[in-house]
């Protein structure tokens, strides 16, 4: 993930978002519903300072490689998908079954980790308890 730069965080007031937490990640923080105020307007600079307080958090979302970020036994996918699908580049994905909500969206389907958000936006980590049989 790379950095933010001096001048976005000096010219960019700080923003206020509701930030959840449920699953795994929810287990971790001491507060898993909280407003959250970062310097900057994106999903990285929010990131950056979340992990800054909380690294953890950071090895259980954020997959470094794509062998972090792949996992088997899904269904494969039909030759002509609908929409818009993309993976975020190598080192800006989410671990297996972990995800980055931004009011509701999965941030692969918005900008990324480039994502703008904005005061009031809703940002959710998610990482569910996953059992089986």
């Amino acid at each position: 993930m790379s950095t933010t730069t001096e001048a976005e965080v000096e010219s960019t007031p700080g923003t206020t978002v509701a930030l959840h937490a449920t699953g795994h990640v929810r287990a971790r923080m001491d507060q898993p519903h909280q407003e959250f105020t970062f310097e900057g307007t994106t999903l990285r600079a929010l990131l950056e300072r979340l992990f800054d307080e909380r690294p953890e958090l950071a090895e259980m979302l954020v997959a470094e490689t794509e062998a972090e970020a792949t996992t088997t036994g899904w269904a494969e996918p039909p030759e002509n998908l609908p929409g818009r699908w993309h993976k975020n580049p190598e080192g800006e994905q989410t671990k297996p079954y972990a995800r980055v909500l931004i009011n509701g969206k999965f941030n692969e389907v918005l900008d990324g980790f480039d994502t703008e958000i904005e005061d009031g936006d809703r940002v959710s980590l998610v990482y569910p308890f996953i059992f089986c049989c």
